[in-house]
């Protein structure tokens, strides 16, 4: 497996993950959800005003969101390896790390993680909620963080 990652940063904000880092992050959710093709997907990370457009034109939801998934679909006829694009507010990111108690990059790790997982067909619905949770969990120990969804004063 292989991953091709576009990154565009759409804003100007210190503390941004770098590259390597992101690709580090997407490539171990796509191999803990076992994915084994060669992979394509952008990263995007935005400002506010660009996350709320975003968020209230495709999930009628008012205001910014942390991270915003848009798969692709390819013709059946067409073989594409292009997953999709994630979209991250970079500044929800931040405020969500220090409201929360994590680190940033424990924070960035998970929303990438949880960015791929929506790419690869993972939802939040009753069926694939508590799957999704647990492979979460799953690849961030893998890659050293604590449990996303624990109280960060056990980590």
């Amino acid at each position: 497996m292989s991953l091709e990652l576009d990154l565009q940063v759409a804003l100007d904000m210190p503390g941004l993950p770098a590259k390597t880092d992101l690709r580090r992050w997407a490539e171990a959710a796509l191999a803990g959800a076992n994915y084994q093709k060669d992979a394509e997907l952008t990263i995007r990370i935005v400002n506010e005003a660009e996350s709320t457009a975003l968020n209230e034109t495709y999930r009628r939801k008012q205001g910014p969101t942390n991270v915003l998934s848009f798969p692709f679909e390819s013709p059946p006829e067409a073989e594409s390896s292009l997953l999709g694009d994630i979209v991250i507010c970079a500044p929800v990111v931040l405020r969500e790390a220090v409201s929360q108690g994590k680190t940033l990059a424990a924070h960035w790790a998970h929303l990438v993680a949880h960015g791929v997982l929506h790419l690869l067909g993972y939802d939040h619905d009753e069926e694939q909620a508590e799957a999704m949770e647990s492979l979460e969990i799953h690849i961030l120990r893998g890659l050293g963080y604590p449990d996303p969804y624990g109280d960060p004063q056990d980590s």
